[in-house]
C-alpha cells in the first residue's frame, strides 16, 4: 500500500445521496460487515452531520491487487492513524471513513453474528453512508487504487 496524494477539499462540497447506498446492495459484503449497510448511519442522517464539518482529507492509495485484503487493511489503519492526528491537534470530532467493507480483522466473527472485536475502531464505508466519491474525485476503474477520508472540523 502507497499513499499517491491527499488533499483537502471544503465539506460543503461533498454531495450525500441514496445512489452509492443503494450500490452497496449489489455487493456480497452487504449486511455482513459493520461499516456496511444497513449497520452504518443512514444517508439522510449523513448528510446532516456533514454539514457540521469544515473540510474532509481525501486520501488516494495505491494497491497490489494480488494481496488486497493485507492492502486494505494497510489503508484503513492508515486512516485511523490520521483520525488520531487530528484528534490530538484538537479536532475532537475527525473522523475516518472506509473505502468499502471493514476488513481489520483476518476473520470477521460479525459476519457469525459475534460480536465486532474492534467495535471502536470500525469505521463507516464512504458508500455505506451515501457519499459520492466520483462527485470528488476522477474515478479511473484501470487503477489499482482506494480512496479514503477523514472528516475534519
Amino acid at each position: 500500500m502507497k499513499v499517491l496524494w491527499e488533499g483537502e477539499i471544503p465539506a460543503d462540497e461533498i454531495v450525500v445521496s441514496p445512489r452509492p447506498v443503494w450500490k452497496c446492495r449489489s455487493c456480497p459484503m452487504y449486511g455482513k460487515r459493520p461499516s456496511c449497510p444497513p449497520h452504518a448511519p443512514n444517508w439522510t442522517e449523513v448528510r446532516e452531520w456533514v454539514r457540521h464539518f469544515k473540510r474532509a482529507m481525501i486520501v488516494k492509495f495505491e494497491i497490489d491487487m494480488d494481496n488486497f485484503e493485507r492492502e486494505k487493511r494497510g489503508v484503513l489503519r492508515y486512516l485511523l492513524k490520521r483520525e488520531e492526528e487530528f484528534f490530538r491537534e484538537g479536532k475532537m470530532y475527525a473522523t475516518a471513513l472506509f473505502p468499502g467493507s471493514c476488513n481489520l480483522c483476518d476473520d470477521c466473527p460479525f459476519e457469525r453474528g459475534e460480536a465486532c472485536r474492534l467495535p471502536t475502531k470500525v469505521r463507516p464505508s464512504i458508500d455505506a453512508v451515501g457519499i459520492e466519491l466520483a462527485s470528488l474525485v476522477e474515478l479511473d476503474f484501470s487503477e489499482s487504487v482506494l480512496y479514503g477520508m477523514v472528516l475534519v472540523d
